[in-house]
């Protein structure tokens, strides 16, 4: 079985977060046992999790063959990062986010420029404000992405109405690049992601080798772990602020709110309409996070001093971030608690046994016909489709026991 966990130790490998037990911070072992236990019932795989308490990880599994050591797809919580890139930009002077967005690619802007993209700012980008009725996805498709998007029509005033725009993020990577010189991997690599101990990252790129910002980054659980902390610590690592304090207090800040008129009994349910920041969501419990599609979560609680890391995969993330807060979040004490060393070796044990269940059975025998003895490469939302059916039996497995080389979603 592939399982790593330290959950108490006094020595780590260089770079990593320091270890702690969760008494020692504040949590009894029983809560987290209770969380993975209505893991296993609930509707949401699970591949990894990561507890970190007053900056010390004090609980950590992955699902079997997940490993501590692979990354993990981040899909829209690479959002988070390339908004981190906008605000090291700002920090040295190379933007603002009151610049308008056609001021950085005056030869890819439309014959005719509406109001409304005259008036498009860069923050509008950053809070997913910038107007459309709806999201350009189109623009994947085509050679040059940026003279797309601002073909795009732009209904409503910028800074007004939010829509979930992954073509907006695509466009402060692209607005980081154009002011730096860099793709943003590699302007975050000596700035963030060094410092952070963070290494062998990679990240999509689109037809003009701009990397595409709203998704496509791969991380280890432990790295997004350090990437909250980070925030949590109001930009400082080892004693040196590599993030703006500034930075980090706007934009984790609601900006805009999902649906404005939405009632009571709505906001007490949905982490999805408590606000918008800069790339990130305001959460219930006064927290924040780091969110991707299927179950990418970095959730950080400020009140709590910790930050919460889940890598799943499922349709209804809800329920999924629904069982930290009714398990862990009611648990986390303002004082250590006596050790317990019994409820310590069971949530142990309980951990060494995490494991994925069988897929489902599935109609596979045409596909496997099809690809035995080929190499296939699939790419963009036909592999995904294909991941999730026919490739199951095949591409995923070695998928999860090694690093990805055939197979780019």
């Amino acid at each position: 079985m592939f399982f790593f966990l330290l959950i108490s130790c006094s020595v780590w490998a260089q770079g990593s977060l320091p270890r702690s037990t969760p008494e020692a911070e504040g949590i009894p072992s029983s809560a987290i046992i209770k969380f993975l236990e209505a893991a296993e019932k609930s509707n949401v795989e699970f591949h990894s999790m990561m507890i970190v308490r007053h900056g010390k990880v004090v609980a950590e599994g992955w699902w079997n063959p997940y490993r501590s050591d692979l990354r993990h797809t981040m899909y829209s919580c690479s959002k988070s990062f390339t908004a981190t890139a906008v605000g090291l930009a700002v920090s040295e002077g190379k933007l603002k986010v009151t610049d308008k967005v056609i001021s950085f690619f005056p030869d890819k802007l439309p014959e005719k420029i509406s109001d409304n993209l005259a008036a498009l700012e860069v923050k509008d980008l950053l809070s997913m404000s910038v107007g459309m009725e709806k999201e350009p996805g189109h623009i994947m498709g085509g050679n040059d992405w940026i003279k797309s998007f601002l073909a795009w029509p732009i209904e409503n005033k910028p800074g007004t109405k939010f829509l979930y725009n992954s073509a907006a993020t695509y466009m402060l990577s692209a607005i980081v690049q154009k002011v730096t010189g860099q793709k943003i991997i590699d302007y975050l690599t000596p700035r963030l992601f060094e410092p952070l101990g963070i290494k062998n990252i990679d990240w999509e790129v689109d037809p003009n080798d701009i990397n595409v910002g709203g998704w496509g980054l791969r991380l280890k659980t432990e790295d997004m772990a350090k990437f909250g902390q980070l925030f949590l610590q109001k930009g400082k690592w080892n004693g040196k602020q590599i993030l703006p304090e500034a930075w980090v207090n706007e934009a984790s800040t609601m900006k805009i709110m999902q649906k404005p008129d939405a009632s009571a009994d709505e906001l007490a349910k949905s982490d999805w309409l408590q606000g918008y920041c800069y790339q990130m969501w305001r959460c219930r419990n006064n927290g924040y996070r780091g969110d991707g599609a299927n179950g990418q979560f970095i959730i950080m609680l400020p009140e709590k001093d910790a930050v919460v890391i889940f890598t799943a995969e499922t349709t209804d993330m809800q329920s999924e971030i629904n069982l930290m807060w009714e398990n862990i979040l009611p648990a986390m004490g303002p004082k250590p608690l006596k050790p317990n060393q019994e409820e310590l070796t069971r949530l142990n044990d309980k951990l060494k046994a995490l494991k994925l269940g069988a897929p489902d059975k599935i109609n596979s025998s045409k596909m496997e016909k099809y690809l035995s003895g080929k190499e296939v490469i699939f790419k963009g939302e036909v592999a995904k489709k294909l991941f999730r059916q026919a490739l199951v039996l095949t591409a995923k497995a070695a998928y999860l026991n090694s690093e990805p080389t055939l197979l780019t979603i």
